[in-house]
């Protein structure tokens, strides 16, 4: 950790906390958007982690994992380190009640940025240029984007031993170890050898408890872990993933789930069914593997093709 940091040209001193406005630009009625970053800081050196929700502006349980973690107090009074808490990076998307930005492009598929980019490269480069030199370890909240649900759960990448053994300290019920997607936060971070975590729990749009529950309690055990909290954690059980999969609707029609996010399914096991509008056809989504369903997706309606179910298979 640095002994002094600057973020924007406000310095923040160890032993100080700040509450900082980042300039991201202005919607066409002239209204000002500002990206809020707040820092906590211990007096005694340590590592800067990095707690952000709200990439996708439509995915609230992250948005609301930080903001119940700072009203709570977590980042207050550290024994050690930084925190750099942003509980909603996409303000555009979380206005129109979008993913993307008004633009229609994604967030994190827009790292490094760029400041003459889109809507989207400019709020992505903000937080490179920004924040994440300043930064030793992030977790980064997400959901299910549409009508689908994620179980809780860590990704964290291939052949990165820090990452690895920071998901087991989080220790989600589901971690997943996978390759980061091009031109994510993941990705450039892994550049840099700055481990991020990616929780998913729970769908967009939604309040979800449990999902929340597990994304608050895992951000107490990598914070006690850095040896910036006393307070410590049991430690429970996860199932490691190293192959995931998905089922897909070999019809459009009616759907409906029998086996849910988080249940065990065996090979051959009939999980759900498509029903065509007019009682004449009946197409059961039938397990192509043995394992866990790690995400569903709730829509009422599918379309051929449209991903049914993500199984979770070879778990450790």
């Amino acid at each position: 950790m640095q002994e002094e940091f600057s973020i924007n040209g406000t310095q923040i001193s160890p032993g100080e906390d700040a509450d900082i406005k980042l300039s991201i630009g202005r919607i066409p009625s002239g209204t000002q958007i500002n990206l809020h970053v707040h820092v906590y800081r211990a007096k005694k050196p340590g590592p800067t982690l990095l707690v952000m929700g709200g990439v996708h502006g439509d995915e609230i349980n992250g948005i609301e994992i930080v903001r119940r973690a700072m009203v709570r107090d977590y980042f207050k009074n550290l024994k050690a380190g930084s925190v750099i808490a942003i509980p909603l990076l996409n303000i555009y998307g979380f206005i129109h009640f979008s993913r993307d930005t008004p633009d229609g492009k994604d967030v994190n598929r827009n790292f490094p940025g760029s400041t003459s980019g889109s809507l989207s490269s400019r709020v992505a480069r903000t937080l490179t240029k920004k924040i994440l030199p300043l930064v030793d370890v992030g977790i980064d909240y997400h959901t299910g984007g549409g009508s689908r649900y994620n179980y809780p759960q860590i990704r964290y990448s291939i052949g990165d031993a820090r990452a690895k053994e920071l998901a087991q300290t989080f220790a989600a019920p589901f971690l997943i170890e996978n390759k980061p997607v091009a031109k994510s936060l993941r990705k450039v971070a892994l550049g840099q050898n700055k481990p991020i975590l990616i929780y998913e729990g729970g769908e967009s749009l939604r309040f979800d408890g449990i999902a929340i529950q597990k994304g608050l309690e895992g951000l107490k055990r990598v914070m006690a872990h850095l040896g910036m909290i006393k307070e410590k954690h049991p430690s429970v059980s996860s199932k490691l993933f190293t192959k995931t999969t998905w089922l897909r609707a070999s019809s459009a029609g009616i759907f409906e789930w029998f086996k849910q996010s988080g249940n065990y399914v065996g090979l051959g096991e009939k999980i759900g069914v498509i029903n065509d509008p007019y009682g004449h056809q009946v197409h059961y989504v039938i397990a192509r593997k043995e394992g866990y369903i790690i995400g569903h997706n709730n829509a009422p309606v599918v379309h051929s093709g449209d991903a049914l179910f993500h199984i979770g298979y070879e778990w450790e």
